[in-house]
């Protein structure tokens, strides 16, 4: 037979002391919300005292400047309200209010960013930190450092001209870990949203399903930010495209070149070859990456990550 809530806590009240009760109450209340800083409305609201000092804070928007006022000092509303701030006859001096987000917020959004980038499972696992640089050549450090650069200051180029990336040159030397690790890092550290196009199962994809080639390449031309991964791909030793694919990727790359939108491409080409490619949008790539760019040549295989710690090759 059910039993009403009424008669549970005569029950619990008549075994438990009302301390007990309260705190087992307010913990199944607690258990409700999946965060329980703000209980899921993803806000939080503060008092502030009315002597504060409030500071100025400046931040970009979409590359507009914008301040901010920010109180030196603030309690939560919650303790204000429930007396733990000041006595009733003190509380008009706590008449200002001050809320921002909550941090959940924040790591909905990542979670949101990171699921619809594309980027595999075991890709997500790239980082800076787990890409090798000791014993390898120069320009593989090179490589490194203009990735870690590229991304201290997304912020200040997100809107320039000069505000993509291009790793070119040797298979196997980690253009894709490093392109990765940085996609990774603008996503879980600067919320910045990115797309993962491999060029040659990415085209493949879209050929076997012409339904969403439209909507897929809407989503190459406006993401925040779009990783192009073996523009090209050689096959047999000659970069390998056909019109249509060309065709497709001059109006997703000249779409974002227009709209001073960023973007990163590793290919195994050289800017030369990529001229011979196209150089309409050869150009349009050297132009945008040409403060973020590293050829990696040469015939040593000190260069391939993926031969590392394989004697006798």
């Amino acid at each position: 037979m059910a039993t009403d809530l009424a008669t549970i806590l005569k029950q619990l009240q008549a075994k438990q002391k009302p301390n007990q009760l309260k705190f087992q109450l307010a913990g199944s209340e607690e258990n409700k919300y999946k965060c329980k800083a703000c209980k899921d409305k993803h806000l939080i609201i503060y008092r502030v005292h009315k002597d504060t000092v409030w500071k100025e804070e400046h931040f970009q928007v979409k590359g507009k400047h914008e301040t901010r006022s920010v109180p030196n000092e603030m309690v939560l509303e919650e303790d204000f309200l429930a007396g733990k701030v000041c006595s009733p006859a003190e509380a008009w001096q706590w008449k200002d209010t001050y809320s921002k987000k909550c941090d959940c917020v924040k790591a909905i959004k990542t979670n949101r960013i990171l699921k619809s980038s594309e980027i595999t499972e075991a890709f997500k696992s790239k980082g800076f930190k787990n890409f090798v640089t000791d014993g390898k050549p120069q320009v593989i450090k090179e490589a490194y450092e203009c990735a870690v650069e590229y991304y201290q200051s997304f912020r200040e180029i997100r809107f320039t001209e000069q505000n993509s990336m291009a790793l070119l040159g040797s298979p196997g030397s980690g253009k894709t870990h490093l392109l990765t690790a940085l996609s990774n890092n603008l996503m879980s550290k600067k919320q910045i949203g990115v797309l993962y196009f491999p060029y040659v199962e990415g085209f493949t994809d879209l050929k076997d399903d012409f339904n969403k080639l439209q909507s897929k390449l809407d989503r190459m031309k406006k993401v925040e930010v779009l990783f192009i991964d073996d523009l090209f791909k050689p096959l047999n030793g000659k970069p390998r495209f056909t019109e249509w694919q060309l065709e497709m990727t001059y109006e997703v790359l000249n779409y974002r070149y227009n709209n001073k939108m960023p973007f990163l491409i590793s290919s195994e080409l050289s800017t030369k070859a990529l001229r011979k490619v196209d150089p309409a949008l050869a150009d349009r790539i050297i132009e945008r990456c040409s403060d973020f760019t590293v050829n990696i040549t040469g015939e040593d295989l000190s260069l391939n990550h993926r031969l590392r710690g394989i004697e006798n090759v």
